[in-house]
């Protein structure tokens, strides 16, 4: 449903519609969630792809060579930066294209924008299977960030807006499940085509239209008009138009306005969270890891409605913390029982990160922008993941090659800025209509000096 305006009942309070499901809803949130496959299934596989002797035999002989030698260190042995351009291409890519998604979004509609985006990656994959040199794999991975620009702007917020408030975070979280069916059935491909000597790689990557074809096929079918039983539609409906009449005045400048001090509060919840969350996301990986992150974010979808937001966050990221005293055992084979450990933590954080910062990263920067700015806001949340992914790649191996073990404790430091931070910043959101977002910041001990007066405004103008 669309947000903005602000329908509070006196007090600040928010209203609820009331309502439950449909199995319209139902199978409308879960086609337009399965967009999350583009984006997980080409996280899990570029990874993956680029261990394979076959992919790096035909692209990039040199890193062979420098596994081969001894001199080479156990965290540098991946240290190439035509390999790392092959990897980052895609993300640059997706930066550039979710800032654009805002305005052609606001002329063709987020369905359209998701069926453009699922074109893309068929694209961008059938011309990485066939690549024959680094050129058009880097073309081809450009065409794939296109299409994850255009869903990661567009499918959260259609999730959010279609979905009833008090289940907007378990159906915005479908978007989080699908991705990481993405990764895991990447992960699996990955294991089984890297048996296949030469052109293991092109299976890999050319089952990426796999994900693409099912976004421009079935979810074009589901994506139609729906609403549950029980809502009070009229006053639902009252709020909708007013937030679409706020939205039509305010279409152009959506950017600037971003930036002023009357939407600070949302612009700097919406930053922060990807910055914390790409931050974490660098050392996730493996099979084993994969499916520990599937069996958490499954968990998540259960418990999201039912708990607050920031009381997942903060134990998220308090599990998180114990799972990043890794290490490596001098960077030589470490005895089973040392490994054993190094498993085991690794899926703990994994497990709590899928838990809470995972899914959570779709849910709260879906929700909290106004609808004027929404599409701008989305946008420029996701191009900050997509950007600093772009940066990440290009240093993590640099960092890890000079740091060893120590990035780790640098990422624990990470996880305690976190969590202090959502202890202090973030206000709850669990439940509250998207229409009536505003009275949640004018309610927070910080916030409410930049969110109060609008929504006295807004209180003013519904009592007339």
């Amino acid at each position: 449903m669309a947000g903005g305006g602000s329908p509070v009942v006196p007090g600040g309070a928010a209203r609820d519609y009331g309502g439950g499901l449909t199995f319209s809803v139902v199978v409308t949130c879960l086609m337009a969630a399965s967009c999350g496959l583009i984006f997980g299934y080409d996280s899990g596989i570029s990874g993956g792809v680029t261990q394979m002797d076959s992919f790096l035999g035909k692209f990039f002989p040199s890193v062979i060579d420098g596994r081969k030698s001894a001199k080479v260190n156990a965290y540098c042995k991946y240290d190439n930066q035509w390999l790392t351009a092959f990897t980052s291409s895609l993300w640059i890519a997706g930066t550039l294209s979710s800032l654009v998604a805002s305005r052609v979004t606001r002329r063709v509609g987020r369905q359209a924008i998701m069926l453009i985006g699922g074109v893309l990656f068929l694209s961008g994959s059938i011309v990485n299977a066939a690549a024959v040199n680094i050129a058009m794999l880097i073309i081809g991975r450009l065409l794939l960030g296109f299409s994850v620009g255009f869903t990661l702007q567009s499918a959260p917020l259609y999730l959010s807006e279609t979905a009833p408030a008090r289940w907007r975070g378990a159906f915005t979280l479908a978007y989080n499940t699908f991705v990481v069916i993405g990764i895991l059935s990447a992960t699996v491909t990955n294991y089984f085509t890297n048996r296949i000597p030469e052109w293991g790689c092109r299976v890999s990557l050319g089952l990426a239209a796999v994900p693409g074809a099912v976004i421009h096929g079935r979810a074009r079918a589901a994506l139609q008009r729906i609403r549950w039983d029980g809502a009070d539609v009229d006053a639902e409906f009252k709020d909708i138009v007013r937030a679409v009449d706020v939205a039509r005045q305010n279409d152009d400048g959506a950017f600037r306005r971003l930036f002023s001090k009357e939407y600070r509060h949302c612009l700097a919840i919406g930053a922060a969270i990807p910055v914390f969350y790409d931050s974490q996301k660098a050392i996730l990986g493996s099979v084993i890891n994969s499916m520990a992150n599937l069996a958490s974010t499954l968990l998540s979808s259960v418990v999201m409605d039912r708990t607050v937001r920031r009381f997942l966050f903060v134990v998220g990221g308090h599990l998180m913390d114990h799972g990043d005293h890794l290490g490596k055992h001098g960077g030589v084979t470490m005895p089973w029982g040392y490994a054993t450990g190094v498993l085991v933590l690794i899926c703990m954080r994994t497990f709590s990160f899928g838990l809470s910062w995972a899914p959570l990263r779709w849910v709260v920067p879906s929700e909290i922008y106004p609808v004027e700015v929404r599409s701008a806001g989305q946008a420029m949340s996701i191009s900050i993941t997509l950007c600093i992914s772009f940066v990440e790649l290009q240093v993590f191996l640099k960092l890890l090659c000079a740091m060893k073990f120590s990035l780790f404790l640098f990422y624990a430091a990470l996880l305690l800025a976190m969590t202090i931070f959502v202890v202090l910043l973030l206000p709850e959101t669990k439940g509250v209509p998207l229409e009536a977002m505003l009275s949640v910041w004018a309610r927070h001990w910080y916030w409410r000096r930049f969110a109060a007066n609008k929504l006295e405004v807004h209180v003013n103008n519904d009592d007339l």
